[in-house]
């Protein structure tokens, strides 16, 4: 059975494991499901994904795959990025991975349009990605067919890059309805369910679903902070990444 476990706030990363992986979907957003109860076996495949934080592992992603049992299931690792760098996600995804009992035979990073500024990968993963990475998948497939269980050498850093000092807080207007479907989804419990208006910047981790997911548009980044953001990603996105496969 293949398996796909996925942190995905905002699709971008799902739609790059839809790409790469059919199979049961284990939701890593959903802070009420009990991870612990989650057990694979050595017959398993699973596709490991997440986006890139800062160039680290989501907090909340890394502690739900850290009570997952893998028993020698074979791991697929994504990391997904904007077009910024990945840095030290791949590895790190691969030492949670392989703590928690799977067997990393290949790593995929992706590209995806960036969850904050979106203007950076815009529409990625577009139909082009989508060849590339079923492409990667044939190959992947290949190397499991051949029961190869060697690991991938996969780039990035131990001890890794600190991780993001604070998360960008969205913003709620006055258009806010108080449906609370951005409290309900939080993957994190940050925005408060009696009153939507209010986030916990303590918990926040800055993934966007709330702004994503609000009907009337009611949640944004705060506008200077925004503009500050773009203006220091425009060098580091500048020109077109691609897709890459470690085997």
């Amino acid at each position: 059975m293949v398996y796909q476990l996925l942190f995905s706030p905002t699709g971008g990363t799902r739609a790059v494991a839809d790409a790469l992986a059919d199979g049961p979907v284990i939701d890593l957003t959903d802070r009420n499901f009990d991870f612990s109860a989650v057990t694979l076996t050595a017959g398993d495949v699973a596709l490991i994904a997440v986006p890139s934080y800062g160039g680290r592992v989501p907090v909340p992603a890394a502690e739900r795959l850290n009570k997952v049992r893998g028993n020698g299931a074979r791991a697929v690792l994504v990391c997904v990025y904007g077009n910024r760098a990945y840095e030290d996600t791949l590895v790190e995804l691969a030492d949670l991975a392989s703590a928690a009992g799977f067997r990393v035979v290949a790593g995929v990073a992706a590209l995806a349009e960036h969850s904050i500024a979106r203007q950076y990968a815009a529409g990625r993963p577009n139909e082009a990605d989508k060849a590339v990475l079923r492409g990667f998948r044939t190959q992947i497939q290949a190397k499991l067919d051949a029961g190869e269980d060697t690991a991938p050498a996969l780039p990035g850093n131990r001890p890794y890059k600190p991780g993001m000092a604070r998360a960008m807080v969205p913003r709620t207007s006055k258009r806010c309805i108080d449906c609370g479907r951005c409290a309900a989804a939080c993957p994190t419990g940050a925005i408060d369910a009696a009153d939507p208006r209010q986030t916990d910047p303590a918990r926040c981790i800055g993934c966007m679903r709330c702004v994503r997911l609000c009907p009337v548009e009611a949640r944004r980044p705060d506008a200077d902070a925004l503009a500050a953001l773009e203006q220091h990603l425009a060098p580091l996105c500048a020109g077109r990444k691609e897709n890459e496969l470690f085997l």
